[in-house]
């Protein structure tokens, strides 16, 4: 059985890490067949084989042909070389998102089997920056790599100057600086822009716990990243009609705190919905355990990085219960009805990899940048990748996630609503599985106080900017 690994809170950048990424989650997975679990007591049908034809509802990109010509920078007659990786080298939380990699490596390995892209074969250069090292993983990838593709390093913005300098065109999956999320030659599987936000599973929220919309309060965190990222949410959900209120209740990363008198302070303070937009924590289950003492229990929403088996490991004793979890991808849960995420499970579970969210938007990532690379047939270069990427408005990575657009750097406006019921997550938000609620009127703007940078009329942040990079042909 592989069990993920827990991240240890006194280091930030984990957390920050699936924040950052859209609502990302490394649950793992632990079926080595590819089975889903279960969810509504339906057990998704075992997986018989891998995909061939078809990713999800996506027509296969990878193939044989006669694509020849050393066209660019890490393609050849016979290949195409490939960055990606993670930091699971990170020795304060060793296998830190791992998964990314752990997909990318999976997603190789099944495209060389069903001929590579166009008869070429992939060859993979995975990178651990381990943290602090993105800055020697963009030198190395500048000099040897076609494109970056899945890749999701903590410290990007310690290498986007030099990923521009060197016009390495990137495909990520998963950006953490808002440099990098609005940055030129980047076109993510499932973007998280700085100056947009999904509203969907805020609105799911508001509508399903009506609670959220009358009042609620954060379990607020110390962590200046976390703060940040809850800056931007209370935001979005004040243009929704949430109101947020304010018991002066903060945990305390190192522990420690009185936790009985923390849930006094929300009891007095009248709150009954809470939000937590961090990943779980030894504090955090802390709190929840001083709730059930208490005997306060208020509706907790939270993001997917709560979508971990050790949330539902953790309710033995009921500490989890009810804990709900908005999300923009179909979970694996729903693998018997979503082709794609069944695909996903079979790929990399056959090659022995870490499943989680953060796997699947490197997936997504991946079936992007394969598609474009297909149709620029043997005339096979950057400008051809940006030109074909940039035409890209609706992505579902096959039916992984809600339709994004990569194009046009845009999140989807289309989620669900997960909840903890036992030993495993149901969905409560549309009831009907495999559905996504959609927001009317597609991704809403976000406050510019909010962005931390400045980004041009084109939507592109300027601070590492030139003007020698590759933008699509007229």
């Amino acid at each position: 059985m592989r069990h993920q690994r827990i991240a240890r809170w006194g280091v930030v950048a984990a957390g920050l890490l699936l924040i950052a990424s859209a609502c990302s989650s490394n649950r793992a997975g632990d079926d080595p067949t590819g089975t889903a679990g279960t969810a509504g007591g339906t057990t998704a049908p075992a997986d018989t084989g891998l995909p061939t034809d078809t990713f999800g509802d996506l027509a296969t990109p990878c193939g044989a042909g006669d694509a020849s010509g050393a066209t660019e920078q890490g393609v050849t007659d016979a290949s195409i070389a490939i960055g990606y990786g993670d930091d699971k080298g990170f020795t304060g939380s060793p296998g830190l998102n791992e998964e990314l990699g752990d997909a990318m490596d999976a997603m190789i390995e099944w495209c060389n089997s069903l001929g590579g892209i166009n008869g070429r074969k992939i060859v993979g250069h995975r990178y651990d920056a381990a943290l602090l090292n993105s800055a020697q993983v963009i030198k190395e990838a500048c000099a040897q790599d076609f494109m970056l593709v899945g890749e999701g390093f903590a410290g990007d913005e310690n290498m986007e100057a030099d990923r521009i300098a060197c016009k390495l065109v990137s495909v990520p999956g998963f950006q953490l600086s808002p440099n990098a999320a609005m940055g030129p030659m980047q076109y993510m599987g499932l973007p998280f822009p700085v100056d947009r936000f999904n509203p969907a599973t805020l609105e799911l929220a508001l509508q399903t716990y009506p609670e959220f919309a009358q009042g609620y309060d954060w379990i607020s965190h110390d962590s200046p990243f976390v703060q940040l990222a809850q800056g931007k949410l209370t935001s979005a959900i004040a243009s929704l009609g949430g109101k947020a209120g304010d018991c002066g209740v903060e945990i305390k990363s190192a522990g420690g705190d009185n936790y009985r008198a923390l849930v006094q302070k929300y009891k007095e303070c009248g709150v009954t919905a809470l939000w937590d937009n961090a990943t779980p924590t030894p504090p955090g289950y802390a709190l929840l355990d001083a709730m059930k003492v208490e005997g306060f229990k208020p509706t907790i929403m939270t993001e997917t990085t709560w979508y971990l088996d050790q949330v539902t490991e953790a309710n033995s004793d009921g500490l989890t219960e009810g804990i709900n979890v908005t999300m923009q991808f179909q979970p694996f849960e729903n693998a018997d009805l979503v082709p794609a995420v069944a695909d996903y499970l079979s790929v990399v579970n056959a090659t022995g990899g870490k499943i989680g969210t953060l796997g699947m938007q490197a997936t997504s990532s991946f079936l992007l940048w394969a598609t474009a690379a297909k149709e620029c047939g043997a005339d096979l270069t950057r400008q051809c990748m940006v030109d074909h990427l940039s035409k890209v408005t609706e992505w579902t990575g096959g039916g992984l996630h809600a339709p994004s657009s990569p194009g046009g750097n845009l999140p989807p406006s289309c989620g669900l609503i997960m909840k903890v019921e036992g030993d495993h997550y149901v969905q409560v938000a549309p009831e009907e599985r495999g559905k996504f609620y959609c927001a009317d009127g597609g991704p809403a703007e976000t406050d510019p106080a909010t962005w931390g940078i400045e980004i041009n009329a084109d939507r592109v942040a300027t601070t590492y900017l030139t003007d020698d990079i590759i933008t699509p042909s007229a």
